[in-house]
Formats: C-alpha cells, structure tokens, sequence
C-alpha cells in the first residue's frame, strides 16, 4: 500500500500538467515590489510594453514543479492563451494560482480551470 501511495505521488508530482485559477497583473508598484522593472528571477523587463515578454507568476507551491524559467503552455484564459515563461512568483497568501504579466491598458481577468502544461525540459 505504501508503495502505491508513493507512486501516485510521484506522478502528481512529475505531472506537466497544473489546473490553476489565473489572473492578471501590471508592472506598476502597487502590483509589485518596489522595483517593477524587475522579476523575481531578476528578469528585465521592458515597461514600456510587459506583455512582449510573455512571462506568468506563479505561487511558490507551483515553484517545486514549475521552477522560473520554465515554459508552459496556458489554456483557458481565452485572449491570453499560449506559450508564457515563469520568471516570477506571486505573495505567499496564494495556491494553485498563476499571474499573466500584461500592459495597463489591456483588459483584466480571472480565469477558473485553468490548464498549464510544461513544454520544455526544466
């Protein structure tokens, strides 16, 4: 029984698939830390037009299987879905939960049942 457990917990965890519930931020200090021209993985980002980058926070509990700089494909947001990055991670308050990166003039969202799938090896 115990070997089951553990291989079930092993495919959760090698899984490439999360469903996530995903919203949207800005590179503006109100939405982020005190230098938004920055990423938690000290990524640069152009402020002038954030969304280019196509980079998504994550909450830390998405961290052990999605660790920054991985690449995933998100499905379910409609307009926003696609390929994005992970190069920063959301407050700590949060689970199961993405941020897509966008500009101040594009329009928000939450999204519910969201699908991200790892594309690339990390």
């Amino acid at each position: 029984m115990k070997t089951l457990i553990l291989l079930i917990g092993l495919s959760i965890f090698f899984s490439k698939e999360e469903i996530v519930t995903a919203t949207v931020y800005n590179a503006i200090p109100e939405q982020t830390n005190s230098d938004p021209g920055h990423t938690a993985s000290m990524f640069s980002l152009d402020l002038s037009n954030p969304y280019k980058h196509r980079i998504i926070a994550v909450s830390r509990d998405l961290l052990i299987k999605f660790p920054m700089g991985t690449k995933v494909k998100v499905e379910g947001t409609g307009k926003y879905d696609g390929i994005w990055t992970i190069e920063d991670k959301m407050n700590k308050r949060y689970s199961k939960r993405i941020d897509l990166l966008i500009n101040v003039n594009m329009s928000i969202g939450k999204w519910s049942g969201v699908k991200i799938t790892k594309i690339n090896g990390k």
